[in-house]
């Protein structure tokens, strides 16, 4: 199978956690055998934004993650003659512009042979629904939804003929733990300031019990305004700015715990996507506390983390988890378990695989894969 993909940036995680998944997702499978080609704007704001903190050798590491995968690097507008002959599956993220999305469907419309699939990860199906309607998804095969609140969604107000839940998951090439890292803080946390949208939750939760119980702590993420970094300062944490994806697992390493501070619309009108971080945190065996969150689709069983309904309670589990080896290590092995068990990159791609199956169009895909995973072992 040759598979397609259209993202805003697949080099570059800057404000976008959707390339962690990404790459892993790919990566897995080229590995089953498949022909992976990845499009992605050469100026787009994420991968600008990371030329500017990181430097040019912070995206030719993340060049280096995905061997067998093709990037073709376009601007501004990419050669799609060049890119969809012989495509067996296109798959289009919804930070596209609207014109390619459409553009694409088009293509699909007039006799495209390959399955076209539009993919949401991202709250703007409830807080900028208007945005979301004015996709034409007319010549799409279906929606790939990382949330069945959200697949819901588009199948109640007819935005697609089709939807799928497609969580996303860890890549565990990169996110693992890493037992001989020196610790070197209480806690850590890795998020964007995200638009506002957490700013309350992230000093109730993050900032208020690291400072009230003097502990150690570093956060890294983008886009924090200059108050938010003032009181991340008065509450003894320190920042360090953007950390590049693949530099995560070893910063999760030096740290004793971690907090989950879910975004606003994901706590209370997207329950059930607990996003990216949680399976990445789990998958490096670190110890956390989420903030509310309500995992509707259970995805995560009994004992894989500590919640904490206010500040008051997230101070109380901090203190625990730091004071209770046992409890910490209960929790990073049923964590990293339950990650290991049915949220890898590698359990997404035969997913994805079983959905392009059951679509009808592309049986011999599946047939491919079960070819690859018997020579495989």
């Amino acid at each position: 199978m040759k598979a397609v993909f259209f993202c805003h940036a697949f080099t570059s995680c800057w404000n976008n956690g959707n390339a962690h998944f990404l790459r892993g997702v790919t990566r897995e499978l080229a590995r089953l055998g498949h022909q992976v080609l990845v499009c992605e704007p050469g100026q787009g704001w994420s991968r600008s934004n990371a030329l500017r903190d990181g430097g040019e050798a912070s995206l030719q590491e993340a060049d280096s993650l995905v061997p067998g995968v093709q990037v073709h690097r376009y601007d501004p507008w990419p050669d799609l003659d060049y890119v969809l002959p012989a495509a067996d599956l296109v798959i289009v993220h919804e930070w596209n512009p609207p014109a390619l999305v459409a553009a694409l469907g088009r293509r699909r419309a007039a006799g495209g042979k390959f399955t076209l699939l539009f993919h949401d990860t991202h709250h703007r199906a409830v807080t900028a629904p208007g945005e979301m309607a004015g996709f034409d998804l007319d010549g799409y095969d279906g929606v790939l939804a990382f949330g069945e609140v959200l697949r819901e969604i588009y199948v109640k107000r007819g935005w697609a003929r089709r939807a799928f839940t497609w969580h996303e998951a860890a890549d565990i090439e990169l996110y693992r733990p890493m037992r001989d890292v020196e610790k070197q803080c209480d806690v850590i946390w890795i998020g964007n300031w995200g638009d506002d949208e957490r700013s309350a939750e992230l000093v109730e939760f993050l900032i208020r019990p690291v400072g009230q119980l003097k502990l150690s702590g570093r956060v890294y993420g983008v886009r924090y305004p200059q108050q938010a970094l003032d009181a991340i300062k008065a509450g003894g944490l320190t920042y360090g700015g953007w950390l590049p994806n693949h530099h995560a697992p070893q910063a999760f390493a030096q740290a004793r715990a971690t907090v989950h501070v879910p975004r606003g619309p994901y706590a209370r009108q997207l329950p059930g996507i607990p996003t990216i971080r949680i399976f990445e945190a789990l998958a490096c065996g670190v110890p956390l506390i989420s903030a509310p969150w309500s995992d509707d689709e259970h995805l995560f069983p009994s004992g894989c983390y500590l919640s904490a309904s206010r500040g008051d309670a997230m101070k109380s589990a901090l203190a625990a988890v730091l004071s209770d080896e046992e409890l910490a290590r209960q929790l990073s092995r049923t964590g990293l378990r339950a990650v290991l068990e049915r949220h890898t990159c590698r359990h997404r791609a035969e997913e994805l695989l079983a959905i392009i199956a059951g679509l009808g169009r592309f049986a011999h895909v599946a047939e491919i894969d079960a070819r690859q995973q018997r020579i495989a072992s």
